[in-house]
């Protein structure tokens, strides 16, 4: 692989891992089945991130409209969770991988809690990679839950208060969002903070995707002209 350089690379980056079920599904096998090959397809992509200078990986695991899919399938992502914790924790430690758990975690079953607490708290010191996992997470549920807390505080409610607020207040919006298995649309994921995100549409199912095909998202991200609401001129002029 040829290096990238770091300043070109996006420093966090986002991903919906979407086509589990239907990788699966085209093997004939069952869709938890996807899920778990879902779980090393992810365990290669934060060693791609760490190799290629990313900062921050955050994915959506389970959004909190996956309550609704069938109790089998719902089951086995909860008893996948648990082994992945089991398995992969100890690498991602080793790798200097920080853990962080986002959504609604009290739907969750107080062993689970636990053990995702116990996750983030053996990766505390780690600094070569964030990786947040969102899980039971809803982009409008992120939104009311900032909006909450600030209400509840007595300040004003501004961007700056709720931004503050979001349940990934500690790291930076993303520079570039991921979505795998060729559907076109972020469903419920990071509403608030995509607001000047670059978006990629990969047409792979999430098992198959490689550092290839992360290669492929971060360099049609390093032709996008960002301008923040800025004009062409402004841009090329400050970088001149």
């Amino acid at each position: 692989m040829a290096k990238l350089e770091t300043k070109a690379v996006p420093q966090h980056i986002a991903v919906v891992m979407d086509g589990n079920g239907r990788w699966a599904t085209k093997r004939f096998l069952p869709r938890v089945a996807g899920h778990k090959q879902g779980v090393t397809s992810l365990s290669r992509c934060v060693q791609a991130c760490i190799d290629r200078g990313v900062a921050v990986l955050t994915v959506f695991a389970f959004s909190s409209e996956n309550w609704n899919r069938p109790q089998e399938e719902v089951s086995g992502l909860m008893e996948l969770l648990v082994l992945s914790l089991a398995g992969e924790v100890p690498r991602m430690k080793a790798n200097g991988v920080r853990l962080h758990f986002i959504g609604d975690l009290k739907r969750l079953s107080t062993k689970m809690q636990t053990g995702l607490a116990n996750a983030e708290a053996s990766t505390a010191d780690n600094t070569r990679l964030i990786l947040n996992v969102c899980f039971n997470y809803g982009g409008r549920w992120d939104i009311a839950q900032a909006a909450q807390k600030v209400a509840s505080s007595g300040q004003p409610i501004t961007e700056m208060a709720l931004d503050r607020a979001m349940a990934l207040a500690h790291v930076p919006d993303p520079d570039l969002l991921i979505r795998t298995g060729g559907e076109l649309r972020i469903s419920n994921f990071l509403l608030w903070q995509t607001a000047y995100t670059e978006f990629h549409f990969s047409d792979k199912l999430w098992p198959d995707f490689d550092a290839a095909a992360l290669d492929e998202a971060i360099a049609v991200f390093c032709n996008r002209e960002r301008r923040f609401g800025k004009t062409s001129e402004q841009i090329t002029s400050k970088v001149a």
